[in-house]
């Protein structure tokens, strides 16, 4: 599944809040032509409203906690995982448990072309975090040039 990564949508942000790093992503993604200009707030609306961070701690203690922001079909032009490393860790709410807050230090934003294709975006990137070699997934996570997060998504990420 390559072409669910491209080299333009990788991201390492130094941004402070949830708000920040989406309007940084989201920016670059409508330069693009990824999603339409109403994708940050209706991503930003969501969040609100079906919390979307992980805790990987099930899989390996070691692993950091993700999100995985999305929205809508209507307001994305294709279907990619935009990876997004984040040099702060930023708290987003828990998406099983809403009210508990998890600090986060990577997103996957999901831009889901399809109704059906969040759902088995979501089963994939769960899938990858199983399968992985814990240890160079630990390395992935640490991992601070879009370069190497590019790479190892397309050599490693299959569906």
């Amino acid at each position: 599944m390559t072409q669910l990564f491209s080299k333009d949508s990788v991201f390492v942000s130094n941004a402070d809040s949830k708000e920040a790093v989406l309007t940084e992503v989201s920016e670059a993604l409508v330069k693009a032509g990824y999603v339409k200009d109403n994708f940050l707030e209706h991503v930003l609306d969501r969040e609100k409203n079906y919390p979307t961070a992980l805790s990987l701690s099930n899989i390996s203690e070691t692993y950091p906690n993700v999100a995985v922001p999305h929205t809508e079909p209507e307001f994305v032009n294709t279907t990619k995982i935009v990876p997004v490393k984040l040099t702060n860790p930023i708290v987003f709410q828990n998406m099983s448990s809403p009210h508990k807050d998890l600090p986060v230090e990577f997103l996957f934003v999901i831009l889901n072309g399809t109704k059906a294709t969040q759902v088995h975006l979501l089963s994939d990137l769960i899938v990858f975090f199983e399968k992985q070699d814990k240890a160079e997934l630990e390395k992935f996570f640490k991992l601070t040039d879009t370069d190497a997060i590019y790479e190892y998504l397309q050599a490693n990420f299959k569906k």
